[in-house]
């Protein structure tokens, strides 16, 4: 870990100026280290919440790679790892080799290295807030917010980061299986692994010391409040296997929103403004990015190669499920490659020379087709009635599961009627339901692991030149972890790296 923390103490404050520059890479390279000093930056209230909006700024920033633009770059690995969307054509090669499974277990690959930097990163920058904040000119309820949400930044990097580097929580118990280095201090030496069991808690204790610090107003949506920080103890529990409180803190973080209508979920899932969205990442017009974009590699119509060669479709045999009164069915065309057939719309958004393939997806619509702003969700209401719809079912809660869950159905399907299903049917209902709302989000492989599945891709739309034939792998083999780098295994003497197949 020194490799990831040993920089981080002269560069917290610097994040903050991010805001207002286009290329982060060139300012951090050139800019002298104690350019603003430490005591600066932490000085009060506001110099902090300006070192805040650094973490904020840093979700979408392009590091070593135009594939790897902060959370948005990981949110397309966990999706491209599984089964539902799916890689049209190999175009210019981005996340193929992800999709194939062989990028996430060679220790060597830069993709490995960025996103346990990546997700390091936040936490030693919340780290420095956290270390600093008590002694900050400026009211108790400004240290609060800030504090608070840093505490939850803290909590969901070492979420994120043991889910993928980590074998998967068992609710049976157990978990002393090797988990991630858990980090508490700003450091320049990397620990040893700590055990998953120990991961988790420190996850929970700090979500829960955010909760308590939090209220539900802030800046804006790409903030953190006490709404965002149940959202994700509420994810937490759910792959614990605490269902009966998953529920409940599912439901109380969603207070206060409500479910889009039809014309915004139609409307290019690219705006932090929708009413549904609980967290995001708001993108501003002059910090254009281009390649290194969530938008540049899912969206219909920005022209990039990757984009024209390999529209990103949804998996058949999932589509097929979605009734045909259901909204979401259109955010995917069966018939795209028909020109007789295909939704006029997909015309009117993409060039000439796009592709045009069968199941591809207009779910996400950049600002343009030259243009890859858009703003990308993290945390939507519709997900936290899913958590509560799931967690009630696997608890025993029937009734209560099938009211949640027709919250949701209804209000993206006017033909859709209370489910009667119990049991295991009524959880493979949800689970449909969860696929299709948070398709492309980032959610999949972590669901697959953490319910203990198998990728399964047969029997649909995959190519396998495409996927290199990897259309299954069992659940709980090796290959579900992904390999530590090997730059912190060169520069860590204490870690220990995770077996192979």
């Amino acid at each position: 870990m020194r490799i990831i923390m040993k920089k981080i103490i002269h560069k917290i404050f610097l994040l903050a100026i991010l805001v207002n520059i286009g290329c982060a890479s060139d300012y951090l390279d050139t800019t002298p280290t104690d350019a603003v000093s430490e005591e600066s930056a932490f000085a009060t209230t506001g110099n902090a919440m300006a070192a805040l909006n650094g973490i904020h700024r840093a979700m979408g920033l392009r590091y070593d790679s135009q594939g790897q633009p902060g959370e948005h770059g990981v949110m397309i690995m966990r999706e491209v790892l599984a089964e539902d969307v799916v890689m049209t054509n190999q175009a210019n090669g981005w996340f193929v080799s992800m999709s194939s499974w062989i990028r996430h277990i060679d220790a060597n690959q830069s993709d490995v290295e960025f996103v346990w930097k990546f997700y390091y990163k936040i936490i030693g920058n919340a780290n420095m807030l956290i270390d600093k904040i008590d002694a900050a000119e400026g009211t108790q309820e400004e240290r609060d917010e800030i504090k608070g949400q840093a505490l939850a930044y803290r909590a969901w990097g070492h979420f994120n980061l043991v889910q993928i580097f980590a074998e998967r929580y068992d609710a049976n118990g157990g978990n002393d299986q090797m988990g991630v280095p858990i980090v508490l201090e700003p450091i320049t030496e990397g620990g040893s692994r700590n055990s998953v069991e120990e991961v988790y808690a420190q996850i929970n204790q700090d979500l829960d010391d955010a909760i308590a610090l939090l209220d539900d107003s802030r800046n804006n949506p790409s903030h953190i409040n006490v709404n965002v920080a149940r959202g994700i103890k509420a994810r937490v529990l759910l792959t614990q296997g605490s269902f009966a409180e998953a529920a409940t803190v599912a439901n109380a973080a969603r207070d206060g929103f409500d479910l889009m209508g039809e014309s915004d979920l139609l409307a290019g899932f690219n705006d932090y403004t929708n009413p549904e969205w609980m967290w995001g990442f708001h993108q501003i017009d002059i910090q254009q990015t281009y390649f290194a974009s969530f938008f540049a590699y899912m969206s219909l119509n920005f022209s990039s190669t990757n984009i024209r060669g390999n529209p990103k479709a949804i998996f058949q045999p999932l589509y097929d499920q979605i009734s045909d009164t259901d909204y979401r069915k259109r955010l995917w065309d069966a018939n795209a490659s028909d020109p007789e057939l295909r939704d006029p719309f997909i015309d009117e958004m993409t060039l000439e020379s796009f592709t045009k393939e069968d199941y591809m997806n207009r779910k996400f619509l950049a600002q343009a087709n030259g243009s890859s702003v858009g703003d990308v969700p993290y945390m939507r209401a519709a997900e936290m009635i899913l958590i509560e719809a799931e967690a009630l079912a696997r608890s025993g809660d029937d009734a209560g599961a099938a009211a949640a869950l027709f919250e949701l159905a209804s209000a993206r399907d006017p033909e859709y009627t209370q489910s009667t299903n119990t049991g295991q049917a009524l959880i493979d209902e949800i689970m449909i339901q969860r696929r299709v709302e948070l398709w492309g989000e980032g959610f999949r492989f972590y669901d697959l692991k953490r319910l203990n599945l198998p990728l399964d891709r047969n029997g649909g739309n995959h190519v396998g030149i495409v996927i290199n034939s990897k259309f299954f792998e069992e659940a709980g083999t090796a290959d579900w972890q992904w390999q530590i780098p090997i730059d912190e295994l060169n520069a860590n003497d204490n870690i220990i790296q995770n077996p192979s197949e």
